[in-house]
């Protein structure tokens, strides 16, 4: 783990916070100093959380938050702010896989589902994150995927792709707007990480099978880390946006994947 002096005693509000990549990143970050909001729809997740770091002598406190509500986000914002003061470190990472189908099977409402949580979701959290940024500025930083971004083959999932992207053309907006108010803004793209998210995923097998078209690499073609990546490697990414150490580097896309989209 590395370990950046810049984040002692910042607050770094985390979407998504209770499992996964945002657990582990909020673990690191509060491991440095960072006093941590956590802010999840699971709030029994987040309290777990937020008590984990507690007992590891760190400040963390958990708020229940739907992030597809634009209301709640702004609120939870408020509280954070009134608990550990301005916002330093934001890390929009809540999101869902949603529903895994073709796109003539998939139902409007799970269509808008995904984007509410994805697309919408880091939209709420970067618009009511600003006025507790901008005085002091900050850093940014939401979680996309490769999925979207250099990656289309993995069928049934347009819907999740379709935020990704969206996401990414997002952060680097923000980026040059919010560079008025020194605040930086930057996108992981992660492939695949061993998480839970695959609980927050609803294939339709019969109808995804329609849609199936075999692909085979040659023998050896192996990607740098095919297992898949650790969320600890998402979190020292993050801890490094974070900081200072990363001061030159905003409206970029980050790919945290092992080089396996480059197959």
């Amino acid at each position: 783990m590395n370990t950046y002096d810049s984040l002692k005693g910042r607050h770094a509000v985390i979407t998504g916070g209770g499992s996964g990549m945002g657990e582990t990143a909020a673990k690191q970050l509060a491991a440095q100093g960072t006093r941590v909001t956590l802010l999840d729809i699971e709030a029994a997740e987040a309290e777990k959380t937020a008590q984990a770091i507690k007992e590891e002598g760190g400040e963390a406190e958990p708020f229940a938050c739907d992030t597809s509500d634009a209301r709640a986000v702004e609120d939870a914002f408020q509280k954070a702010v009134d608990r550990f003061g301005p916002v330093d470190i934001v890390f929009a990472n809540a999101g869902i896989n949603g529903t895994v189908s073709p796109i003539e099977d998939m139902e409007p409402d799970e269509w808008g589902k995904t984007t509410s949580i994805n697309l919408n979701g880091t939209f709420h959290t970067v618009k009511y994150a600003i006025p507790h940024m901008k005085e002091n500025g900050g850093s940014i930083i939401l979680t996309s995927s490769v999925n979207g971004t250099r990656v289309f083959s993995n069928f049934g999932m347009s819907a999740y792709s379709s935020t990704k992207a969206g996401q990414l053309a997002f952060g680097k907006m923000a980026a040059l707007e919010l560079s008025n108010y020194r605040i930086r803004v930057n996108v992981i793209c992660p492939g695949f990480i061993k998480t839970d998210i695959g609980s927050k995923t609803y294939p339709k097998e019969e109808e995804l099978e329609k849609i199936e078209i075999p692909v085979e690499h040659p023998e050896g073609d192996q990607p740098l880390k095919g297992d898949g990546g650790d969320p600890e490697e998402v979190a020292d990414l993050v801890s490094f946006l974070a900081s200072d150490a990363s001061k030159h580097i905003t409206g970029t896309e980050l790919f945290i994947d092992g080089g396996s989209s480059l197959l």
